[in-house]
């Protein structure tokens, strides 16, 4: 998936979104690149970029819920536009650290035993009405996620906002954040404030022609009523205009942005609903590095085969393979690098495999009322989880499907791009590919096993030997899984799956649906006390840290996370996530137990994309593993 996360949302769709390959392990393909490299630069014209099949952007306001946080809104179309407060990755490049440079302001100085943050706004940065960025567009923004954070899809309860006592506006150029208690400054950079985006006084209206700070949000007092009762109306009124999206490119609020990019239509911009949007360089961007590019196209497509037909057709600049197996001949013994192109394509394009900082994973409802009301209780039995695990041959699908453009998904921390944080435990695979284990896991817990059939509960109860607590005698294995259209090699990841699982009776009922109806669907937790009848969810890709880019899982696995799609709730794990976040303890004890507990099923982690970049199109690759687009960056050539 394009990362739901932050889901929320995702090596996803291994869309091969194309973009420029600077290393290859070919001599032929390395004197190309020095080729282009002489190649003369050219100013303007207008880069087709390809969205991925039917995950397209569809919110334009940076304050989503979860059902609509997905990259394709973030990373790769509101970021463009309005720029977070920091910013991480950088344009080129692979490593995972922040970007200060790139930031809205400079890196925070802690005090007084890390319970406050100073930030100074870097004041060269404007908005496009000519107003600077500035403190208190850092204030706006913190003074709704206190008003609205249930419909902020990354807050976790006790985290960001309720973990801030106080946020003051010292000048226009310095904020003053002071925290509940002392935690570790790189969680609280990277997990906290990498949340924020500033938000301009433009914003600050609660109905249409409303003068500009009037709604009383922008300077209000951080945490007082009054300024909570005022960011809920300003919040309700752009929300509800957000949901206009054929007023994208129209609305005047959406024309204020301080990103390398616009949408407004005065300028050339457009947008329609199906997805499709022109932007065109912001004139007033007074970043460091500003578009050349005359506009960037980006398309919409409803399947992976439209796109390649696109590709092959010279319809676009910057395109993908979905599924390596359909498309390339040769597979690759290292998912960064490139194997050999499709004949048809490399003649025209290279091709750029794009890893990110993230992993892969399905969903079981803990709290699920179906299978008779008895999912959620089965799910909620480690053995049950581990045998499921024990049935899904990642290996086996990353060299079959993937064509070895992929890393298996042993726990919360990626393996790859390269990183400080994975260790030794979670790369050693806990849980191998082992049916005769896993039905001896099912079989010893008290279940008849039915290969090819239905298993059933024989002994009821909690013991050791029994089914689990509160399921019945009779109970089945037999579940709904849903999954994404449009991706081929997903389509047949889940049906292997359903294969395996069925040879030792866990039945499952394959149920696509498009990738936004299933993000929609399944990446909500349940309600507690509330019928959820869902039960086993992948939206093809799982999760990469954005906006969390420190891998501490608060927002993912803690109990009562927002983007804990399963209701996963484990004292011990709040207990090692707590230990990350308050303090300087690495994040060994919390990924190891994590990995081991499986509060999600693992899946491949697919190559986000196998990006294929026209010859004469430069300055993509290497690409951000946080799957931010910089095409105020890409150039032509000739």
């Amino acid at each position: 998936m394009r990362r739901i996360k932050t889901l929320l949302v995702i090596g996803s769709s291994l869309s091969l979104c194309a973009v420029l390959l600077t290393v290859s392990s070919t001599s032929g393909a390395t004197t190309k690149v020095a080729q282009l490299t002489a190649s003369t630069k050219v100013a303007g014209g207008t880069v087709t970029w390809a969205e991925p099949p039917s995950a397209y952007p569809n919110f334009i306001f940076p304050f989503m819920t979860p059902t609509v946080s997905s990259v394709n809104n973030t990373n790769q179309f509101q970021y463009l536009l309005y720029r977070p407060l920091y910013m991480f990755g950088f344009p080129q490049s692979t490593s995972v650290a922040i970007n200060i440079p790139l930031s809205l302001g400079s890196a925070p100085v802690y005090s007084n035993g890390d319970t406050q943050a100073v930030i100074n706004m870097k004041t060269n940065y404007k908005w496009s009405n000519g107003e600077t960025v500035d403190a208190d567009d850092v204030l706006f923004f913190m003074n709704m996620l206190h008003a609205e954070k249930s419909n902020w899809y990354d807050y976790t309860p006790g985290y960001f906002p309720d973990n801030v006592k106080s946020v003051t506006v010292n000048s226009p150029s310095q904020i003053t954040i002071v925290f509940t208690k002392g935690y570790n400054p790189t969680w609280m950079t990277d997990n906290e404030f990498g949340q924020i985006t500033p938000f301009p006084k433009a914003w600050d209206i609660d109905a249409t022609g409303a003068a500009a700070g009037s709604g009383g949000c922008f300077t209000g007092a951080y945490g007082a009523a009054s300024t909570d009762a005022a960011c809920t109306k300003v919040y309700n009124f752009l929300n509800a205009q957000a949901q206009n999206i054929s007023g994208y490119s129209t609305n005047p609020i959406w024309a204020v942005v301080d990103g390398p990019f616009t949408i407004a239509s005065s300028r050339g911009g457009a947008f329609n609903t199906s997805g499709a949007a022109t932007l065109v360089p912001n004139p007033d961007y007074s970043g460091p590095q500003k578009p050349t590019i005359s506009a960037l196209d980006e398309l919409p497509f409803t399947s992976e085969a439209s796109e390649v037909s696109a590709l092959l057709g010279g319809k676009l600049d910057v395109g993908y393979i979905a599924s390596p197996a359909a498309y390339l001949k040769k597979p690759t013994s290292n998912p960064l690098k490139p194997g050999p192109n499709n004949p048809r394509l490399a003649k025209s394009f290279y091709m750029s495999p794009w890893v990110l900082f993230g992993f892969n994973y399905g969903t079981l409802k803990f709290l699920s009322t179906g299978d008779g009301g008895n999912a959620g209780k089965i799910f909620s039995q480690l053995y049950v989880r581990q045998a499921m695990q024990m049935l899904i041959n990642q290996p086996a699908i990353i060299k079959r499907l993937l064509l070895g453009y992929g890393v298996p998904t042993y726990g919360p921390v990626p393996v790859l791009p390269n990183n400080p944080y994975v260790d030794s435990y979670e790369k050693s695979n806990p849980y191998p590919y082992n049916p005769s284990k896993a039905k001896s896991l099912l079989s010893s817990h008290g279940w008849k096993v039915v290969p090819g059939g239905i298993d059933t509960c024989q002994s009821p109860g909690s013991k050791s030997n029994e089914c689990g607590a509160g399921i019945p005698k009779g109970a089945k294995l037999d579940f709904t899984y849903g999954y994404p259209t449009g991706t081929p090699w997903q389509k047949q990841t889940v049906e292997i799956e359903q294969s395996s699982w069925n040879s030792v009776g866990i039945r499952t009922t394959l149920s696509p649906a498009t990738f936004d109806t299933v993000i929609s669907d399944y990446v909500p937790p349940c309600t507690p006390g509330t019928p959820c009848t869902l039960e086993i969810g992948w939206w093809g890709g799982g999760w990469e840290y954005t906006p969390d880019w420190y891998p501490s899982g608060e927002t993912l696995v803690a109990t009562g996370a927002g983007s804990n799609s399963s209701n996963y709730s484990n004292s011990e794990a709040d207990s090692l996530i707590a230990a990350t976040t308050d303090t300087s303890a690495n994040l060994d004890a919390y990924q190891n137990y994590i990995a081991k507990q499986l509060p999600f099923f693992w899946q491949p982690n697919a190559d986000y994309e196998l990006t294929e970049i026209s010859n004469n199109l430069k300055g993509i690759a290497p690409q951000n593993p946080y799957s931010i687009l910089f095409p105020e960056y890409w150039y032509f050539t000739k």
